[in-house]
């Protein structure tokens, strides 16, 4: 038996790993590999520790993805330089990814401006996306679309799964704009979340996120099944995740809302036959 990548051990701690699982050999290990870099750059966004600390950590990240692309990739990359070779991955998309998390490093994003928010979306989902949809073999312009919007839908549902998780990190996600649409004029994280018409702004964003998954719904049934099967099983993942939110409602106590392995592997066996 072939001994797994250490990034495709690290990604079988997810339920990203079950999805990927039905790729081919090469597809299944540089998207194991993008995996493991989203990963550890996203632990460095979420460690407690100093500010400063972190963002330097980061910076070598980025010189470790320049030297990736120079040729001289740090033997722990050894893996990611075969992926970016053999699905002509883009700079760029690497390094907007660590962008994202500095946003996070920087200051703690707390009721962003729709601009921000959307750059953040973009940065930690959207571009993971572009990654994906190359290894995938998608054409460009319908694959960008795909990243765009499955990307946004993902990351929304994201938000509202770890309404507290990120609250207790000091973070809040849900834009300024529908807040104080709804009167919530606080950005502090714990007394949004206990505001009355907190339960408004999360349905506008439960909105949001569902017009996102109908347009990748749409971009990926005018694509061969075979080459949108992997995003197909993400999303109908993390569909199932939004409406047991919505089911669950937003009001205190929120229980933690996880997709159960039995639904998974439903939805990875129907979309395989």
């Amino acid at each position: 038996m072939t001994k797994p990548t250490p990034a495709a051990e690290r990604a079988s701690r997810s339920s990203f790993y079950t999805g990927m699982r039905i790729l081919p050999r090469a597809q299944r290990e540089a998207m194991f590999e993008i995996y493991a870099f989203c990963r550890a750059v996203d632990d460095i966004a979420d460690d407690p520790g100093p500010r400063a600390g972190r963002r330097e950590q980061l910076a070598r990240w980025r010189s470790d993805v320049d030297a990736v692309y120079r040729g001289a990739p740090p033997p722990v990359l050894a893996g990611l330089a075969s992926a970016v070779r053999a699905f002509d991955l883009q700079r760029d998309d690497f390094l907007a990814i660590i962008d994202g998390m500095e946003m996070d490093v920087i200051a703690d994003i707390r009721a962003p401006d729709p601009a921000t928010l959307d750059l953040y979306c973009d940065r930690v989902a959207c571009a993971v996306g572009r990654l994906s949809v190359r290894v995938f073999g998608m054409q460009r312009e319908a694959g960008l679309s795909l990243a765009h919007h499955l990307g946004l839908a993902l990351q929304l549902t994201n938000i509202l799964r770890d309404l507290d998780e990120d609250a207790s990190l000091g973070r809040l996600y849900l834009p300024r704009e529908a807040l104080q649409a709804n009167g919530i004029v606080a950005t502090d994280p714990r007394e949004v979340l206990a505001h009355p018409a907190f339960g408004k702004v999360c349905a506008f964003m439960v909105e949001r996120a569902e017009e996102h998954f109908s347009q990748a719904r749409k971009i990926m049934a005018q694509n061969p099944r075979r080459v949108v099967r992997a995003p197909r099983i993400m999303g109908e993942a993390y569909h199932v995740i939004l409406e047991a939110l919505v089911a669950r409602g937003f009001a205190p106590p929120r229980a933690r809302i996880r997709l159960p392995r039995a639904k998974l592997l439903f939805i990875v066996l129907r979309n395989l036959v």
